[in-house]
């Protein structure tokens, strides 16, 4: 977000706002201008569509560098959560089961959404149903620790299911 500053500001009348925020009045830019050099400080336009254009007098350069810091804060206290993938299979067996299991509720502990999702190949596509025990049977078993997002759907030969870990009160 560039603002204007001192000589760039070409507005023929702006309101003056003081560096502690008090109203300094209605008045033509080059006298808010030898306002500003007098104190020291830059004549920034904080509201260039209100009619008069807003100004204020501050540190500029103390501005910007206080902004990036709150911005690299922010940045910091953000948490990214991304989207992991179990493929099951429709005539997965027992402990292949187990182990995606375990994959998933290792992924959704570490606060990411999972993908669960099946692959039909060839003929198994006539046995959807099939597909969808398969995905009632893996929910039943990590719905301690997640919360159905998305009930399991088929698009074309994919049959899926988005879990998100489970909120603790």
């Amino acid at each position: 977000m560039d603002m204007m500053i001192n000589e760039e500001i070409r507005d023929r009348e702006i309101r003056l706002i003081g560096p502690a925020g008090e109203q300094l009045g209605i008045m033509s830019a080059r006298q808010a201008l030898e306002i500003a050099e007098e104190k020291e400080l830059d004549l920034v336009k904080i509201a260039p569509t209100a009619k008069p254009p807003v100004c204020k007098l501050m540190d500029y350069g103390k501005y910007r560098f206080e902004q990036s810091k709150r911005e690299k804060e922010a940045r910091k206290n953000q948490k990214v959560i991304s989207v992991k993938e179990v493929r099951l299979s429709p005539t997965i067996e027992e402990h292949d089961t187990q182990v995606r299991v375990r994959d998933c509720i290792k992924f959704l502990q570490n606060g990411d959404r999972v993908k669960v999702s099946i692959r039909f190949r060839g003929r198994m596509i006539t046995h959807s149903d099939v597909g969808l025990q398969v995905m009632n049977e893996f929910y039943s078993r990590v719905k301690d620790y997640a919360v159905l997002d998305r009930k399991p759907s088929t698009e074309g030969r994919t049959m899926t299911m988005m879990l998100s870990p489970k909120q603790d009160k």
